[in-house]
């Protein structure tokens, strides 16, 4: 049976209405990706040699993975995971899918690795572009990669899901920039990991909000300079801690100040 043509240009606009009504649904649900605390697919790759040195640096600014307390158990995160750098910081265990895979250790239960780097889609490859949208994928330093499986398999099926990071010492504040502008490195981040909104204050001053700027870089635009700086975050999951009086008014930039506690290893609030 034919439609007529008005027939045929209301069927279009209904159609385009509900997808329409559907598409915020499909974000938010890529969205929660990052968040997944139960068993969810994926896939896992490695990069970065077998010494790590390729895994340092990285999107989310935290240099040296050694002294920033991270070391090798690492991995860089597709787009619906990276989360434009608010996923990082955060702590995923993995497992492999071992019927899945003929790669995988059946001895090896699971890792666990801190988010700390983007892997970037590449859009001239449609079928193997393994970080392209909407993928899962996770990937690993080779130490972590070869943890899991053989590394003659190239890429491997896994479960992943949230888990609580657990550091040594206390969240570390790097400061940065000019007396009229504060730029903040956070890390070592226990509990939760992942930094997602953060505020900061002088001692003469009330809190400020303070802006993502790059992975887990946060600027802040007031002259703080002669006052003990305060901070408080709030983590992917809803941790929230306040770190009242961290430095002391001669504090220069350059410096990294660690608190003396961090968040619990936990994962609720």
């Amino acid at each position: 049976m034919t439609m007529s043509p008005k027939m045929a240009l209301l069927s279009v606009l209904v159609t385009t209405l509900m997808l329409m009504c559907i598409q915020p649904s499909r974000v938010n649900a890529q969205g929660a990706l990052y968040n997944a605390t139960t068993w969810t697919n994926a896939t896992a790759t490695f990069y970065g040699g077998d010494d790590g040195a390729g895994t340092m640096g990285g999107a989310c600014g935290y240099g040296n993975m050694f002294t920033r307390g991270y070391g090798l158990e690492t991995a860089a995160l597709s787009t619906v995971l990276f989360n434009n750098g608010l996923t990082c910081g955060a702590c995923f265990m993995l497992k492999c899918r071992l019927n899945e895979s003929r790669w995988c250790y059946s001895n090896v239960s699971s890792i666990t690795i801190s988010a700390t780097n983007f892997c970037p889609p590449n859009l001239n490859r449609t079928t193997d572009g393994w970080c392209n949208l909407p993928r899962s994928h996770f990937d690993l330093s080779v130490k972590m990669f070869t943890t899991l499986a053989r590394a003659v398999g190239g890429i491997i099926p896994v479960l992943y899901k949230r888990v609580p990071c657990v550091k040594t010492g206390g969240v570390r504040f790097t400061l940065n920039g000019n007396p009229w502008f504060n730029l903040v490195l956070i890390s070592n981040v226990g509990g939760q990991g992942n930094v997602v909104a953060a505020q900061m204050k002088g001692s003469k001053t009330a809190w400020f909000n303070m802006r993502q700027n790059w992975g887990q870089n946060w600027e802040l635009g007031q002259k703080l300079i002669n006052q003990t700086l305060s901070f408080r975050l709030t983590l992917g999951l809803g941790q929230t801690l306040t770190f009242n009086n961290l430095t002391t008014p001669d504090w220069k930039f350059g410096q990294t100040w660690e608190a003396d506690t961090n968040f619990p290893a936990s994962i609720s609030r």
